[in-house]
């Protein structure tokens, strides 16, 4: 009978239902790493040996609404998103266009931006944020820091200052 009820104390433990949330990751660690290529301009580049661009700057203040420190983690494209799949990242700020194939490895904050595929009046692809899926907690508290943004007006003024243009509506 004690051998029953301790394995009845661990199952919880090997429930999918009991894996952490990124959220309480993040918060514990108190930092976003978000994943970035440096060599896009305006999304992110290094000017004068600092990083900038409207990823970075969307990240830091992504981070700063979720009362985190934002750690900017310049990878390159072959590592990006297998590095958030993995756990290596908890975000890619990459301008990621949310496609079909995308949404079936990973879950996506709201869009952030619109912008139209290069043909000419093509179809308008929305960038937003993809992380490990099954974390709504996180998706949440992430979706809520960009609607505050948004709100406010400082996710238009990011995106007039980097792209010349609001982008943030389709």
């Amino acid at each position: 009978m004690r051998i029953l009820s301790g394995l009845m104390l661990l199952l919880p433990l090997t429930s999918p239902f009991a894996q952490a949330e990124l959220i309480d990751d993040v918060n514990d660690r108190g930092e976003l790493r978000i994943a970035l290529e440096a060599d896009q301009p305006p999304f992110s580049f290094r000017q004068d040996g600092h990083l900038t661009g409207f990823d970075v700057e969307l990240g830091e203040l992504l981070a700063k609404e979720l009362e985190v420190n934002a750690s900017i983690i310049v990878t390159d494209g072959s590592d990006l998103l297998s590095g958030v799949e993995s756990g290596k990242y908890d975000v890619a700020i990459n301008h990621v266009a949310m496609t079909p194939e995308l949404q079936n490895r990973f879950d996506f904050s709201a869009p952030y931006g619109y912008t139209r595929t290069p043909l000419q009046a093509g179809p308008v692809v929305m960038l937003a944020i993809p992380f490990q899926k099954g974390n709504p907690a996180f998706q949440t508290s992430l979706d809520n820091a960009l609607q505050r943004t948004r709100v406010d007006g400082r996710l238009a003024a990011l995106s007039q200052k980097w792209l010349g243009m609001d982008a943030t509506k389709p």
